[in-house]
């Protein structure tokens, strides 16, 4: 989940004041924080979603984070999937069958890069474009 986590990463600027007799010193940083905390995302049930938004600088959008539901109709769901039909068996296939469409795709190509490089090679202009190993 960290990697979806880090595409809601915002910059946050710190500053920090360290106050002695002697002196005082600021510090400050800039570090990258969730837009929207893991801990409110593990804490999402089923159906919940949120996310964040980017506007333009022309189009400003105020409220960018939303936190939404999806409401299901259940009992319309369960009269569609009552509707269901299997779908049916175009063609049965094997292993047999697939291993003889797959030797016969690998030698088309073959038969194809044959015919290109032997075309190129009998080409003089195109001749130069062939990388000999």
């Amino acid at each position: 989940m960290s990697g979806l986590l880090s595409a809601f990463n915002v910059k946050s600027y710190r500053s920090s004041y360290s106050i002695n007799s002697a002196d005082t010193s600021i510090s400050r940083s800039k570090q990258l924080e969730a837009a929207i905390p893991p801990s409110q995302i593990a804490a999402l049930s089923s159906g919940e979603f949120v996310g964040m938004v980017a506007d333009n600088p022309d189009q400003k959008i105020e409220l960018k984070s939303f936190h939404c539901e999806i409401l299901n109709d259940h009992e319309a769901l369960k009269r569609e999937q009552e509707g269901y039909k299997e779908i049916p068996i175009v063609k049965k296939l094997d292993s047999a069958i697939i291993q003889r469409s797959y030797l016969q795709i690998r030698q088309d190509v073959q038969d194809i890069v044959q015919s290109e490089m032997e075309m190129l090679l009998n080409d003089p202009s195109a001749r130069h474009l062939v990388i000999r190993k």
